[in-house]
């Protein structure tokens, strides 16, 4: 076979003519032609290499299968390569359309000549071929052009070797050809376009925007530093994924892929430490050590020269990839012990991205372009925007936690404000109480010292009987001011005992026929001003019934009923005439101050009477008012 082409590569070249030409082509393309309806898959194609501006004649040449990976044919080797193709048989075009080629895979820059005129050049510069790895190419056929059978392809391809590319996928190739309808090639063209070229634009701006969005947050929100990285780590997949859809860029090939790479040590640390931050483990080694792999990875890279940078690289990736699965490893068992709820669909998260890891390694070891890889580029993606999302929705939900915790945090501050106010004003009663108690022991002191001696001096010393017995009364009055002044509480039962030894001594004296009635043995006690005000209370009702009643008889009995002290006293006079009016009887026989004392011990004091009946005067006091202080 090397013969047969030797000696028909030198006939073509010869004479030169398009018969010669279509001979030798179908010949040695028939064998690799498949056809299937109207479109036909072109498997095999002469190859030379030459910088020539057409198709070199004067060169070696060689039979190849596509698709052609140099690093298989020609390692080490760049281009420009040239590839011939013969069309033996046309297929059926409607009127209105047109033939064209359809190439899914070509790296980096080509151009297209049919029948020796160029149809289609993506070429720029040569220090800057177009990066077009990625990109599926169709190329209409000018109908006037293309001859029918036999017609003539030739495509001028340059591309890196795969020792100065970073990757398998942009490193100089050809894949098969496809010749047919170009309305039936659209179609395949716009889905391979689609998978290779829109989606990764659509992912790669998806993580751009949400990388920039989670970087702010986490940079605002210092305690959650973890949405810092992972919007680190989006923004660099964002960078990195470029090269994935852009075909012009201003540098060179080779400093294009070295910027790529001396990208990813950058992308290694934004994924280990949002790793460990959402686990909440961190280390300062890890921290230095990642910082230090920074700058020492693109150091490597170019210390050791462009043409050992696939070597390199596949080895960093492999560093980082033990790096990433050891973080992740680290964060899982942390939150496995710390029985985290995120455990789940952080495990499954993490298994689809390094699912998606093990494809991208599979294609850059075997150097496949199937659909599969990108396919592993998307799901890589497309795993990182979910756990984007949940990222956001969990610090959202914080967030509606935190304020919740705000607000329940405000209603207890103001609870503890209220108690602290009240507390101080009770502390401020408590202080006026207490100021008013010295001050009202001091006056009782004085009252008892000088009033009481004096009036004393005169009960003794004087010879008139009224005015001693007026300064007895005034004395008695006196010390029942200075008891209510002390402010001590008193046992009911004293109580008692010395309004019964009082009220009795006095009726008798008036003559008076005295009863008392009361329980023996109370437990309950008085406060001072109670004391004192029912003291007074009976001693107005005793006066009233001596001086006003004309009774021969009075009752008095004490009782507890339902938490109530009540105190009766009933006489058997005369009763209040109807023609006095309860003003004037109030005001004669003090029924109203009676009244008033009665109503500030939230006790009541009813008075009931009529011509010939007598006279019942009821005082009903709670022991709970009756008993606090006052």
């Amino acid at each position: 076979m090397p013969t047969l082409l030797h000696w028909l590569s030198a006939w073509s070249r010869r004479f030169g003519n398009r018969a010669a030409i279509g001979m030798m082509l179908a010949c040695l393309s028939a064998p690799g032609l498949v056809q299937s309806q109207d479109l036909q898959t072109l498997r095999q194609a002469l190859r030379a290499e030459g910088v020539a501006t057409t198709y070199p004649t004067d060169v070696a040449e060689r039979l190849v299968d596509l698709p052609d990976e140099w690093q298989r044919t020609r390692p080490g080797r760049s281009g420009p390569v040239w590839y011939r193709v013969l069309i033996p048989a046309a297929p059926p075009i409607d009127p209105g359309d047109l033939p064209a080629l359809y190439i899914e895979h070509v790296c980096a820059d080509f151009a297209v000549l049919l029948n020796g005129r160029l149809v289609h050049s993506d070429s720029r510069s040569e220090d800057r071929p177009r990066h077009l790895c990625n990109h599926p190419q169709l190329v209409p056929l000018p109908g006037f052009i293309f001859g029918g059978p036999g017609s003539v392809i030739d495509l001028r391809v340059k591309g890196p070797p795969l020792d100065r590319a970073g990757s398998r996928q942009r490193a100089g190739a050809l894949s098969t050809l496809e010749f047919g309808p170009l309305s039936q090639l659209r179609a395949r063209h716009a889905w391979q376009t689609a998978l290779r070229v829109t989606l990764p634009q659509v992912v790669s701006a998806t993580l751009l925007l949400m990388g920039c969005f989670m970087f702010v947050l986490g940079f605002l929100n210092r305690r959650e530093s973890h949405l810092a990285y992972f919007g680190a780590l989006c923004f660099g997949l964002a960078l990195a994924g470029a090269r994935l859809w852009l075909s012009a860029l201003p540098v060179s090939l080779t400093t294009a892929e070295f910027l790529l790479a001396a990208l990813l040590p950058f992308i290694t640390l934004a994924a280990v430490q949002f790793l460990l931050r959402y686990a909440r483990a961190r280390s300062r080694w890890i921290d230095r050590a990642l910082l230090l792999q920074c700058g020492l990875m693109p150091a490597t890279l170019f210390v050791l020269g462009a043409e050992r940078m696939f070597v390199l690289l596949l080895t960093w990736y492999g560093v980082f990839a033990v790096e990433v699965l050891a973080a992740a490893a680290l964060a899982l068992h942390r939150m496995w012990r710390q029985k985290a709820s995120a455990l789940w669909w952080m495990g499954c998260t993490l298994g689809a991205i390094a699912l998606a890891g093990v494809v991208e390694a599979a294609a850059q070891l075997s150097g496949s372009t199937s659909a599969w890889t990108h396919a592993g580029q998307l799901l890589l993606a497309a795993m990182l925007v979910l756990m984007g999302l949940r990222l956001l929705e969990q610090h959202g939900r914080a967030l509606q936690q935190a304020e919740s915790g705000r607000a329940r945090l405000e209603q207890r501050i103001r609870e503890a404000t209220a108690e602290i106010e009240r507390n101080f004003a009770q502390m401020a009663e408590l202080k006026v109480e207490q100021v008013t108690e010295r001050e009202r022991k001091r006056i009782a002191a004085d009252l008892h010292d000088d009033l009481g001696a004096k009036l004393l001096t005169i009960v003794h010393t004087s010879d008139n009987d009224r005015i001693s017995s007026l300064a007895r009364e005034a004395l008695e009055e006196m010390r029942l001011s200075v008891r209510g002044l002390t402010g001590k509480p008193v046992r009911l039962a004293d109580a008692l005992g010395d309004w019964r030894a009082e009220v009795v001594s006095r009726l008798s004296q008036a003559g008076i026929e005295a009863e008392w009635t009361a329980p023996e043995d109370l437990p309950q006690t008085l406060s001072a001003r109670a004391y004192v005000q029912t003291t007074r209370i009976l001693r107005e009702a005793t006066s009233n019934i001596i001086k006003h009643s004309g009774a021969s008889r009075c009752t008095v009995q004490a009782r507890i009923a339902e938490g109530d002290f009540q105190l009766e006293v009933r006489d058997n006079g005369d009763g209040i005439r109807p023609d006095a009016g309860d003003g004037r009887a109030d005001r004669g026989h003090g029924l109203a101050t009676m009244k008033q004392r009665a109503k500030q011990l939230q006790g009541q004091c009813l008075v009931e009477s009529g011509p010939g009946h007598g006279t019942v005067m009821r005082l009903t006091l709670p022991l709970d008012r009756a008993t606090e202080g006052g």
